[in-house]
């Protein structure tokens, strides 16, 4: 091993071990495994006194206290010694870790069933390494996955954790052991197994694991860059059920935070880039179980491929269910991974039911061709089809700012041929490359205690995602990187997120932005001032952006009448009295800007203003004798003009736009603090308003459809008799007479009616018409109900002699 010293301890040459990182290959928002990073390094500073002569009246203590170490209670491997970590002697070199989780025994009782869904999770370093599939209404699972891990430090102790999953809740924990890496024998396939145990119950017995792990040293060094400032990163793939690892190897010289975050950026940038797009459409399902009392069901499918997930929509009361949905997710492997696919029964008001699973490898496909696939459900009945395309990935990268890929003349006229006219009508779903350079972020919010932040910034285009080193201890940061998409629809938004990173929780938010690709302004290096989580109001920070988007007009086109790509992890819809107030207002903004065309129009009738009601009536009297179809359009591109002049650019109408949701927050504010001194019965009184107004938004609507539906339904005759001879007499005057000369007449009549009668009361005889057909509600008060023979006056008198 280069730069490792060796130190005598109980008579062992022992090496000095060094650091490395290990980091799950999916990418996250949190923390980057800096938990891990600060504990090896306050390890990796000890004072060299330390280690010299005192190191072996120490190891004497040691080996006396050896005798007398408990044995974890969730730790259990036969043919090995259990050595507790904190008393060990660290263990140094390149090892492979290959896990076979073979089975459960027992296993805890966490859902109303009786049963469980367990599933189990590894972690190392504070940060999850292996995810199982999980296992359905069953207490004796059998998992039969395999895994392997590469790492250079045996002092850390593996963490495995069992839950119950829970369908829309948080999973309920089943209990945990420890796995102390020093213990087991190298080079030897050692079966264990681990009592699981709760850390707040260490009586209650859990049920066990059983597993199999070979410990196996590796020999070879990893290769160095020539660049002294990178390290080349391996990535070590085994068998398809095998997750893929990766280790950043360096001696630990006392590197600064920053150093650290820079290196672990370069490993974590290889996990982040994805090799290939998997184009999946779920057409539909056949001969599916039934799961409900009618013998039918209500089947969606949900779809995992690593990290990702993607879940359909529900088909109601249906065996073969129709979806016809199309998705993309990412291959982060070469050899593809393995797809699963999970069919449920969606049932309100309780669990959902499982019908069935299967699984497609995706190493077996052919690549740039798609496949039809009909795939049997295990342990159920019936398939589902698909149709499965795999294709590479060109334009996905993230560099430093030398290695810019635009700004290469080669690079970039390559670019420039690939989405040129000549290539409009081939590969439709590749319309263009975006290229972002994240330059540095000042004043941005303090999140820690100590007044700075750690910073990293995180880049979303629709399903895409990549996220940049951390820099510590800062509230200006430079990250001075570049990161390239794909576009696959123009009218995609960037959204870039800054949190902070925290080592013991999630990353907290900083601010966002989300700038359309259609506003853009190439090449342009602008300061974007950060907004809050719903991008409504500012937030304390500026980020310094520099993009440029090169395209293909006619895909783009194209692309805009197919259904845009929905993001597969959404929050959650809230109830909230503000959104709700929020949503209630646009609705009413919109009702009303009708409203105000339809008085505009009626004050021309009603000659309130004569100048304009004279040339009104002589643009509706040439307009009507005139009219042509083409017109219409005609119309509709004067209003675009008009508009176009009038807004004199896109500031006018951001800046009203602005003062509008300005106008909300101030409301929202008011709301806030008349609510701190409003009670409980006073907001809920405001929400009832709101709720009222809507009501009867409602039921008006659903009235006048309701009516028209009836007067065809003969519920009341005579006003069906009058529909009919109004309908005779007009499709007598239509035959007749052409409808030209028919709007013409109601124009006249209806310009003229205020000068012939000026005290005339106006109205609207079709809306007057409804008004007299009853709607379903009225119909149901009006009905009769029929009299029981057997209950009679007398019967009822004796019944209640009071």
């Amino acid at each position: 091993m280069h730069g490792a010293t060796k130190r005598p301890i109980c008579g062992i040459s022992i090496p000095q071990h060094t650091v490395s990182y290990l980091v799950q290959s999916h990418h996250k928002s949190s923390s980057l495994g800096s938990a891990c990073l600060e504990k090896l390094a306050v390890e990796q500073q000890v004072p060299s006194s330390t280690e010299g002569d005192g190191g072996d009246d120490r190891s004497s203590g040691d080996a006396e206290n050896e005798k007398k170490k408990d044995v974890h209670p969730g730790t259990g491997a036969p043919g090995a010694a259990v050595v507790n970590p904190t008393r060990a002697l660290p263990s140094s070199g390149l090892y492979k870790l290959e896990i076979h989780l073979k089975k459960g025994h027992n296993l805890a009782i966490r859902d109303r069933g009786g049963t469980s869904d367990p599933y189990v999770k590894l972690k190392l370093c504070g940060k999850e390494v292996f995810r199982s599939k999980t296992i359905h209404k069953d207490l004796n699972p059998v998992w039969d996955e395999k895994t392997a891990l590469l790492l250079d430090s045996l002092q850390e102790p593996l963490y495995v954790k069992v839950f119950d999953y829970d369908f829309g809740r948080q999973d309920d924990f089943m209990g945990s052991a420890y796995l102390y890496l020093e213990s087991l024998e190298h080079q030897r396939n050692v079966p264990v197994t681990l009592n699981l145990k709760d850390p707040h119950y260490p009586d209650q017995d859990l049920g066990t694991l059983e597993l199999a792990v070979t410990l196996t040293p590796k020999d070879s060094p990893l290769e160095e860059h020539t660049d002294p400032a990178q390290r080349v990163v391996k990535n070590h793939r085994w068998r398809p059920y095998v997750n893929k690892t990766m280790l950043l190897r360096r001696s630990w010289k006392r590197s600064t935070k920053q150093q650290q975050s820079l290196r672990l950026f370069d490993l974590h940038r290889k996990a982040q880039l994805w090799r290939g797009i998997v184009s999946i459409s779920l057409i539909e399902g056949r001969d599916l179980l039934p799961m409900d009392p009618n013998g039918l069901s209500d089947p969606y499918a949900k779809f995992r491929l690593g990290p990702q997930k993607y879940k359909s929509k529900t088909m109601p009361k249906t065996l073969c269910p129709q979806w016809r949905e199309q998705f993309d997710l990412h291959m982060y492997e070469e050899t593809g991974g393995v797809l699963e696919l999970t069919v449920w029964d969606k049932d309100t008001g309780r669990r959902d039911d499982f019908m069935g699973r299967c699984q497609l490898d995706l190493s077996t496909l052919a690549k740039e061709h798609t496949h039809r696939l009909e795939l049997p459900l295990e342990e159920s009945r019936g398939l589902v089809v698909l149709l499965v395309t795999l294709t590479a990935s060109s334009h996905v990268s993230i560099s430093d700012l030398s290695l810019t890929p635009l700004d290469d003349a080669q690079e970039r006229k390559h670019i420039l041929q690939r989405y040129g006219l000549l290539t409009s009508l081939s590969n439709l779903r590749d319309v263009g490359i975006l290229q972002v350079k994240v330059l540095r972020a000042e004043g941005l919010m303090a999140a820690d205690v100590t007044g700075k932040s750690d910073p990293f910034c995180v880049l979303e285009l629709n399903n895409d995602r990549l996220q940049t080193h951390t820099v510590y201890k800062s509230l200006n940061p430079e990250w001075n990187k570049v990161f390239t998409f794909n576009v696959k629809d123009i009218h995609s938004v960037l959204e870039v997120t800054v949190f902070d990173e925290d080592r013991d929780r999630s990353a907290d938010f900083l601010g966002k932005i989300a700038i359309p690709l259609l506003h853009i302004q190439n090449g342009v290096r602008k300061a974007y001032v950060l907004k809050n989580k719903e991008l409504t109001g500012p937030n304390k920070g500026v980020v310094f952006l520099e993009s440029e988007v090169i395209y293909n007009t006619v895909k783009a086109g194209l692309r805009t009448v197919v259904p845009s790509e929905q993001k597969y992890i959404e929050e959650e819809p809230k109830v909230s009295k503000h959104l709700l107030q929020r949503n209630f207002n646009r609705v009413k903004r919109c009702i009303m800007v009708l409203i105000n065309i339809g008085t505009y129009i009626n004050s021309c009738f009603e000659w309130e203003y004569p100048q304009r009601s004279i040339f009104s009536f002589l643009l509706f009297v040439v307009v009507v004798w005139n009219f042509e179809i083409y017109m219409g359009p005609l119309a509709l591109l004067l209003l675009l003009a008009w508009n176009y002049i009038a807004a004199s650019g896109r500031e006018t109408g951001d800046m009203t736009m602005e003062a509008m949701f300005e106008w909300e927050e101030e409301e929202d504010e008011k709301d806030d603090k008349d609510a701190e001194r409003k009670g409980f019965m006073d907001r809920l009184y405001a929400i009832q308003d709101v709720c009222i107004s809507v009501q009867n938004a409602l039921d008006e609507v659903a009235s006048y459809a309701e009516r028209i539906r009836n007067t065809f339904n003969w519920t009341v005759p005579f006003l069906s008799k009058l529909a009919i001879a109004a309908l005779c007499v007009a499709t007598v005057l239509l035959f007749l007479i052409p409808l030209r000369y028919l709007v013409l007449l109601w124009g006249v009549n209806k310009f003229t009616k205020k000068l012939r009668n000026p005290y005339l009361i106006d109205n609207n005889e079709l809306l007057d018409f409804l008004s007299r057909v009853p709607s379903d509600v009225q119909v149901m008060h009006y009905r009769e109900l029929k009299v029981d023979p057997g209950q009679s006056p007398n019967k009822r008198k004796r019944t209640n002699p009071g």
